[in-house]
């Protein structure tokens, strides 16, 4: 039986996996769920989903995919082999061939993206520059294959609150986000070829959130 999803149960669930965590870890595990809208997110995979995620850090949303949903596979990709390698610790106890993560160049894709039925984008379009977005975004959608979805949940920069969130990736990640209108995103995954089948915008504390999934 799947556990039910709650802020509780993520924080819960996080902290038993990540015993020992040094200071910003911890502010994440506590604190992310009730900023970021998780339990939204978690409840857009349907049994037996492929499931990738672009730019997965360490793994922690697809771990929590795999305590709260049924994946049939996890698949991660990130710019970075330190979270590669973070991400393939975090699922060691894992089943072998349910999950897979891999390095990419931040500009082509590989060529596995195109197997999965759900894509998730979280909170990474704001890292790329401006200049590249467009680009990057063209990208996703040629690789996807026809009937895949795309959850694309990133900060909205029609919004005053947006500053509070380049001051958040100013002292975590040590950058200023180049944020987007979610009209403008909306308008990139259009362009692209893509059909928005679903869009939400919330505020939560002083974040303000635009979720939209596209579907090819």
């Amino acid at each position: 039986m799947q556990e039910t999803i709650s802020n509780p149960a993520i924080i819960h669930f996080l902290k038993e996996k990540y015993k020992g965590a040094g200071f910003v870890d911890s502010l994440k595990i506590k604190y992310r769920s009730l900023i970021c809208p998780f339990i939204s997110l978690i409840q857009m995979v349907q049994p037996g989903d492929k499931v990738g995620d672009i730019g997965c850090g360490s793994g922690q949303f697809l771990l929590l995919l795999s305590k709260f949903t049924k994946p049939s596979l996890l698949y991660g990709i990130e710019i970075a082999d330190r979270l590669v390698n973070n991400a393939n610790r975090l699922f060691s106890d894992q089943p072998a061939g349910g999950y897979s993560f891999s390095t990419y160049d931040g500009i082509v894709f590989p060529g596995k993206l195109g197997e999965m039925d759900l894509v998730f984008l979280i909170d990474v379009l704001h890292h790329v520059p401006e200049k590249n977005q467009a680009a990057f975004i063209g990208g996703i959608a040629k690789m996807l294959k026809p009937g895949a979805r795309l959850v694309l949940k990133d900060i909205n920069a029609a919004s005053p609150l947006v500053y509070f969130n380049k001051l958040h990736d100013l002292i975590f990640a040590r950058e200023i986000g180049h944020e987007l209108k979610m009209a403008h995103a909306i308008q990139l995954l259009e362009e692209n070829g893509l059909q928005i089948v679903q869009q939400d915008k919330r505020t939560m504390y002083v974040y303000p959130h635009y979720t939209i999934v596209a579907k090819k």
